[in-house]
């Protein structure tokens, strides 16, 4: 069984707007080797919980959820948030 991933998503890099990355994501890696599809030739599985993502307000609720279920987790801490403090005049430098 493979190991679930518990961590916080990054702020988007295309974007200056924060919006749901206080939030603890739970995502489940599949167990299954993809294969291609001999019609498309698209790589796909059959096990469908790799598609799902579950959202937790906090580190700790996904944690409890993950032994409710008997997952396997590892927790990814949240990466340090820096403030890059810096006047406009400095893109002059």
């Amino acid at each position: 069984m493979s190991t679930a991933r518990i961590f916080q998503r990054p702020k988007n890099a295309m974007q200056s707007g924060k919006h749901r990355t206080d939030l603890w994501q739970l995502e489940i890696p599949s167990d299954d080797p993809k294969r291609p599809d001999p019609l498309t030739g698209w790589a796909g599985g059959a096990d469908t919980r790799e598609q799902v993502n579950l959202f937790f307000p906090t580190v700790e609720a996904a944690i409890a959820y993950a032994e409710r279920e008997g997952l396997a987790y590892t927790v990814i801490p949240a990466p340090k948030k820096t403030l890059k403090l810096q006047s406009y005049a400095d893109n002059f430098r």
